[in-house]
């Protein structure tokens, strides 16, 4: 049994879709980070950075002791080790997934999150940083477009690559994103959309970053130390 820390964010998407796509036994223990659960100890014994995702594998490879991890790329790597699943065995295809899995992790994931922040939950709007995020964004999303042309998928068969990167276009909209000014990113888009495991992972989950839903001074607290 995998318990999964998750709330849903783009980043808790993460590793929930590779769950659902390898029908590995998890379950979710919520971790409501508008109210602060992210900060319990005993979530930080294992989450140091009081950040979702985590999880804690009771049954790992091998056998032993309960393996804890966190940070998103790190999950969806040993789930896909696990599983055997989504990362491939050959050495180029291999580390072409797991550069575009880092590519993810350390570009289109902050950049579209302050672009998510400074359009959605900054108290006062504050121009520069919202052109220069979305201008990135938008960066970005070419640069996967551009990957994207000709292939079915960022690299090969669908992989923790795609996986690791579709949760953060999601959110486009939000982002000021237009996904017609970028038609290969947008097949990719609606073809993963379509899969059952992603449709199972998003069932009942609601928008990120929505001004319907304004923030409580509590959550904002919570999740800004404000």
């Amino acid at each position: 049994m995998i318990d999964l820390y998750y709330w849903g964010t783009p980043n808790g998407f993460k590793p929930r879709l590779m769950l659902e796509e390898t029908g590995l036994d998890y379950r979710i223990v919520p971790v409501n980070i508008g109210k602060g659960e992210q900060f319990r100890p005993e979530f930080l014994a294992f989450a140091p950075n009081n950040r979702i995702p985590a999880l804690i594998d009771h049954d790992p490879l091998g056998g032993g002791e309960p393996i804890a991890l966190f940070e998103s790329g790190a999950l969806l790597q040993y789930l896909a080790e696990k599983s055997g699943r989504f990362l491939p065995s050959d050495l180029r295809q291999r580390f072409e997934v797991m550069q575009w899995l880092y590519w993810q992790v350390g570009g289109l994931g902050p950049m579209a999150g302050q672009n998510g922040h400074f359009r959605v939950y900054a108290p006062e709007p504050v121009p520069y940083a919202i052109d220069r995020y979305t201008r990135e964004t938008a960066r970005l999303y070419g640069v996967l477009d551009k990957r994207l042309a000709g292939r079915e998928f960022i690299v090969g068969d669908y992989s923790i690559a795609d996986m690791a990167c579709y949760p953060w276009i999601v959110p486009h909209e939000a982002h000021a994103q237009n996904l017609d000014d970028f038609p290969h990113l947008l097949r990719w888009y609606e073809a993963i959309r379509a899969r059952p495991a992603t449709q199972r992972a998003y069932d009942g989950s609601t928008a990120s970053y929505s001004k319907a839903n304004p923030l409580s001074d509590e959550a904002r607290k919570a999740l800004f130390n404000r």
